[in-house]
């Protein structure tokens, strides 16, 4: 992997995994409000300026460490991260609170595939685009699953 297809994975997974990320932490604290837990909404988490979701380590060491590490040994990597947990209170309705976050992912998932049909069917090719629909689609599928394993941090540890 070159210097240009890194720069090119960036860009088309970008837009995606921000709003996968992003999204996905807000619908944990937007239900836990719904539950009566006022903690992200009053530490001014419950928004989707993703820069508030930013872990230093988990959004952009690790994810960029991975990344040049598959440059520099040519090889295809899996590039994995983390944002910063929204901090709620799981002891009330915890299931609900627990399972808001990948049912965000799925609903992603389904909004860029429907996104990638409409394109389709209007006959727009873009290289670009379709990339990002097919990276909106995997990304969020992948972040669903991967949380719905059934060890604790993760969300499927609480469910």
């Amino acid at each position: 992997m070159d210097i240009s297809s890194i720069v090119q994975t960036i860009a088309v997974y970008a837009i995606p995994l921000i709003f996968a990320i992003t999204i996905h932490e807000t619908a944990h604290g937007y239900v836990a409000k719904l539950c009566g837990d006022q903690t992200a909404y009053m530490l001014g988490r419950l928004t989707l300026n993703p820069i508030k979701h930013i872990d230093p380590v988990g959004t952009i060491l690790v994810p960029g460490a991975l990344l040049i590490g598959s440059a520099l040994t040519g090889m295809s990597g899996i590039v994995f991260g983390w944002a910063k947990p929204v901090p709620i209170n799981f002891r009330n309705w915890m299931i609900w609170v627990a399972a808001a976050g990948p049912g965000a992912n799925l609903i992603q998932a389904i909004l860029w595939a429907i996104a990638l049909k409409i394109l389709i069917s209007m006959g727009i090719y873009e290289d670009f685009f379709i990339k990002m629909c097919v990276a909106g689609v995997s990304c969020n599928i992948v972040l669903m699953a991967l949380n719905l394993i059934p060890i604790p941090p993760l969300d499927g540890g609480r469910i």
